[in-house]
């Protein structure tokens, strides 16, 4: 059997990331021959947990654009060599189909696989296109959304597909909100500064429900030490803080309600598992798109949104009170969530990447 190779490109963080794995495995596992190459960005902690999953993965040295200020001299100067290097790259694999997953370290792949005439989808997991992505749209046979509303932006080639989640959160069972009262709070995979120190701050307004109250919590490592010395001078000592969770669908699956961020990823793992949240989006991502992610989520019933600028501890506090002291809102919001879910996302995604490289074989014209 010929073997088929995908290139599938982008990084940077864990929610460009876990997309990335699940598609790969779910397209090996629907057609064997299909040998699959990551490449991402040069930052230490993408290489290290690629690592961890054991698959082929390339660094790429390249640095985002938007939002940089002076840095932005030094990622110009870094793209003519990542490109250069795309291209032998890509002329070494010769692959079938690239797949680009967003954020600045698939640029120069997808650029250059366009170039090549080597077929191109790309994953857009936010509710707006993100930057590399609308510079690539032209470039792309198709692109699979996460959110319905994004086909709005996407000039007839998107196509609402959901976002690639690791099969775990599917499988996760619902729970009965009887208490103790499970909080799982998590800042993305690298941890959030600010997350952590809001809520830790908010501790004296939740004695209130220190009976009540389990709390599981994901820092980084950067806050590991000043949160768990929060936690152990506050109502709540037995609380769970960690930098880093590898099992984070089994903490899903205990949580009655999560306190995160609002990154692609994270909202896609949320309507997945049908959990409640209380959504913090980032201030300062890009493009607004985790406000508008949050804003999604909310809207459909399945989330409430406190902004940084609207930040207080009294607003936490009275914002998981309620959900405490109402349990029945809590299985409302996770019932809620179901409009916005698509079944077997990677499956779907898979099968239409299986068929535009099909297509490219047979010499059918893309577009």
């Amino acid at each position: 059997m010929r073997q088929k190779h995908v290139v599938i490109c982008g990084g940077g963080t864990g929610g460009h990331l876990f997309p990335a794995l699940v598609l790969g495995k779910t397209l090996h596992q629907k057609d064997p021959s299909v040998k699959v190459t990551f490449i991402g960005s040069h930052r230490a902690a993408e290489r290290e947990l690629m690592a961890r999953q054991g698959v082929r993965f390339i660094p790429l040295r390249v640095e985002g654009l938007k939002g940089r200020g002076l840095g932005k001299f030094k990622s110009l100067a870094l793209l003519p060599f990542a490109l250069i290097r795309s291209y032998l790259i890509l002329w070494r694999l010769k692959p079938a189909l690239v797949v680009g997953v967003g954020s600045y370290s698939s640029g120069t792949v997808v650029l250059a696989a366009s170039r090549m005439k080597i077929p191109i989808l790309l994953l857009e997991q936010n509710v707006v296109p993100g930057f590399t992505n609308r510079q690539l749209l032209s470039r792309a046979e198709r692109v699979a959304t996460a959110f319905e509303a994004s086909l709005a932006h996407l000039k007839g080639k998107g196509v609402f597909l959901g976002n690639p989640v690791r099969e775990e959160f599917a499988r996760l069972p619902r729970k009965i909100h009887i208490g103790p009262f499970h909080l799982l709070i998590f800042g993305g995979s690298q941890g959030s500064h600010f997350l952590n120190m809001a809520v830790t701050g908010a501790l004296p307004f939740l004695e209130r429900w220190k009976g009540l109250l389990r709390i599981v919590h994901q820092t980084g490592k950067a806050d590991l030490a000043e949160v768990r010395r929060a936690y152990a001078l506050s109502a709540f000592p037995d609380a769970v803080v960690e930098p880093f969770f590898d099992d984070m669908p089994d903490r899903f699956a205990e949580a009655d309600v999560v306190i995160s961020r609002a990154g692609a990823t994270s909202c896609a793992e949320l309507i997945t598992a049908r959990k409640a949240s209380i959504l913090v989006p980032f201030a300062k991502a890009a493009d607004d798109h985790q406000r508008k992610n949050a804003e999604a989520l909310a809207e459909a019933g399945g989330a409430d949104i406190i902004l940084e600028s609207d930040w207080t501890p009294q607003r936490f506090a009275a914002t998981l009170g309620h959900m405490i002291d109402n349990p029945e809102r809590l299985t409302a919001m996770e019932n809620a969530l179901s409009s916005l879910a698509v079944e077997d996302s990677a499956g779907k995604i898979a099968t239409l990447a299986l068929a535009l490289m099909a297509r490219k074989s047979s010499g059918e014209p893309h577009g």
